[in-house]
């Protein structure tokens, strides 16, 4: 599956036409239509010098968390550790941001641009523990296309 999603990403990146927000956005929803699991996905960025994140494009229900403190929530420990973070179970996390009671697991991916994290991946899934591995690999494999783009 993520063999044959990997050239639609790069198509949808490297097209000259549209803004990188839209390119963004056509991410986010390609994800979500072809991933059964994955029931919320978008990209949050650093808010200029602010110690925040600030919600990009998405695809799934609006969300509230439109702004995200550093250290706040999975999305928020992603900023200051530098470090993939996958919840099997958010009802097990402490320091989480709920976004919808339907939501059960959570990855989330740092994004860097010149070996600085400016951003993340983030997805939602309505499916507990569905997260593998591959899911890690391929979302990092989405950054590092993204980045090239930033």
């Amino acid at each position: 599956m993520y063999e044959k999603l990997k050239p639609q990403i790069q198509f949808i990146l490297r097209n000259p036409g549209g803004d990188t927000e839209d390119k963004l956005l056509q991410v986010c929803e390609l994800l979500k239509t072809q991933i059964a699991y994955y029931d919320w996905v978008g990209f949050y960025f650093r808010n200029g010098d602010k110690e925040e994140l600030k919600l990009g494009p998405y695809a799934g229900a609006p969300t509230d968390h439109t702004i995200i403190p550093f250290g706040k929530g999975i999305c928020g420990q992603v900023a200051v550790s530098n470090a993939n973070f996958v919840v099997p179970d958010v009802g097990a996390q402490d320091n989480y941001i709920a976004c919808s009671i339907t939501v059960k697991a959570e990855i989330v991916v740092p994004l860097f641009v010149n070996g600085k994290n400016i951003g993340q991946i983030d997805i939602d899934s309505n499916t507990p523990d569905p997260f593998t591995e591959e899911d890690e690999r391929f979302l990092e494999f989405i950054n590092r296309e993204v980045s090239k783009i930033l």
